[in-house]
């Protein structure tokens, strides 16, 4: 027997819902921070949008107000793209969650419709149009490549640790074996003596401890889906081979907000190489299987750093992102971060 009529799309919002519903929990002492991720990018929204408006035309027939400023079809044509999406929504296992899954669907299910109509959809939703959608190639390497030192597995990263389209803060637990036999002795004391201080309520010292704790470059996480708090190490990762725009340049903040999409509340494999002179980790990343740096190649918002890698697939993705002049390449001639940071220290 099937699901009732609309348990499937209601199952299928909840589940989109439930991407904005990942944050930061803070424990009554406030001296430990939950496992999550701060604020959700406007794109999840977009999913979670498409996916509340889907169950409510299979209610009330109704398509979203103001789409008619998007698209040139007429409101009956309308209607029939949320019929054939409401029946690809409903086929589709798993479900849409993210901005690019949500465009395909999309694409694929009208892909006999007007290209402005198509367009204009998905602008309405705020998802990436046609020609931003990139082919990945690489797979997530099942042995380490020449050159790699260690590696590691994060935890959920937050949102608001990404600093910019090419670094950002990670936690890594310390019950890995490699992290745990590297604690100092000064930190696992201080954990020690911040657990007895909660069990006797006395916050204050706890709250003391943690920031030393802290200080050492280690925190305390409260994981809110087994309520454990887990010991972790902080470690900022500069992505090997590729430069983003810096923040205040343009496409910085663009680019910034796509490193966010593609990381927020999920656990990287990092591949580290080197360290750079700030102490941060210069590694390759992965995210669900995804090769971070070519994502970013691809969809324009990062440069291949010639100067420090010299991988040729680098150079190929800088160039097919030009050639289709997405993201910085739809700048005629877009400045460069290193030369733009050159200048800065220069004065000029």
């Amino acid at each position: 027997m099937g699901m009732p009529k609309f348990d499937w799309i209601s199952t299928h919002v909840e589940k989109a819902l439930r991407l904005l519903g990942q944050c930061w929990q803070p424990t009554a002492a406030g001296d430990s921070e939950s496992l999550g991720h701060h604020g959700v990018s406007a794109a999840t929204v977009g999913v979670s949008a498409l996916a509340q408006h889907l169950f409510h035309f299979e209610i009330t027939s109704q398509v979203p107000k103001g789409l008619s400023k998007h698209v040139v079809s007429s409101k009956k044509a309308q209607a029939n793209w949320y019929r054939k999406l409401l029946e690809a929504w409903r086929e589709s296992k798993p479900p849409p969650e993210t901005p690019e899954e949500a465009a395909r669907l999309i694409i694929e299910t009208l892909k006999t419709d007007q290209k402005a109509d198509v367009e204009g959809l998905l602008t309405f939703y705020g998802l990436p149009l046609p020609h931003t959608l990139v082919e990945l190639t690489v797979v997530v390497p099942t042995s380490l490549p020449a050159g790699v030192k260690y590696e590691f597995e994060t935890l959920l990263v937050d949102a608001k640790a990404v600093a910019d389209g090419d670094g950002m803060t990670v936690y890594v637990s310390t019950t890995d074996p490699r992290e745990s036999s590297c604690i100092p002795s000064d930190v696992q004391i201080a954990v020690v003596q911040r657990s007895e201080a909660r069990a006797k309520k006395n916050y204050a010292e706890a709250d003391a401890l943690h920031k030393r704790i802290i200080n050492s470059g280690y925190r305390v996480l409260h994981n809110f889906q087994n309520k454990e708090e887990i010991l972790a190490r902080k470690c900022r990762i500069r992505l090997r081979g590729i430069d983003a725009p810096e923040n205040s340049m343009p496409y910085g903040e663009e680019a910034k907000e796509e490193l966010t999409n593609i990381v927020q509340g999920k656990c990287l494999r990092v591949l580290v190489y080197d360290e750079d002179q700030y102490g941060r980790c210069v590694g390759d990343v992965y995210c669900n299987g995804k090769f971070v740096q070519e994502l970013m190649l691809k969809k324009g918002l990062a440069w291949h750093y010639t100067a420090y890698d010299q991988r040729p697939e680098f150079a190929k993705w800088e160039k097919e992102a030009r050639a289709k002049r997405v993201g910085l390449w739809a700048s005629a001639n877009p400045e460069k971060p290193w030369e733009w940071r050159k200048d800065k220290r220069e004065g000029r």
